[in-house]
């Protein structure tokens, strides 16, 4: 990585974390301006970098490095592990689902049915 990377301080909210898995919200103040993925594979780290917005390459590298400090390092420190891939994709988010949406909101509970 470049080392004339930006020292980034976004917030890192985790949404999900399993034996194997963890995907966090990244968040510059109150904007949300991405999600990372993160799979632990043995000694390898695999992530997928969902930006939301256009970061300039030192700020990437720079998020990328807080990501590896704050949260890949805590499973598996880098001089423990084989590599470190991440994937960065551009994009945004135009919908999500759930099986619950709606469900519990649309018609009130009636013990009787």
């Amino acid at each position: 990585m470049n080392e004339d990377r930006v020292p980034t301080n976004y917030k890192l909210i985790r949404l999900v974390r399993t034996q194997s898995s963890e995907v966090y919200l990244i968040w510059d103040d109150d904007r949300r301006i991405g999600q990372i993925d993160l799979h632990y594979a043995h000694d390898t780290i695999h992530g997928t970098l969902l930006l939301e917005v256009d970061l300039p390459i030192d700020q990437e590298e720079g998020l990328i490095a807080q990501i590896d400090d704050d949260i890949a390092q805590s499973y598996l420190p880098n001089f423990d592990r084989e590599d470190f891939l991440i994937t960065v994709f551009r994009g945004e988010e135009i919908s999500n689902y759930t099986d619950t949406s709606g469900a519990a909101d649309d018609e009130p509970f009636d013990e009787e049915d």
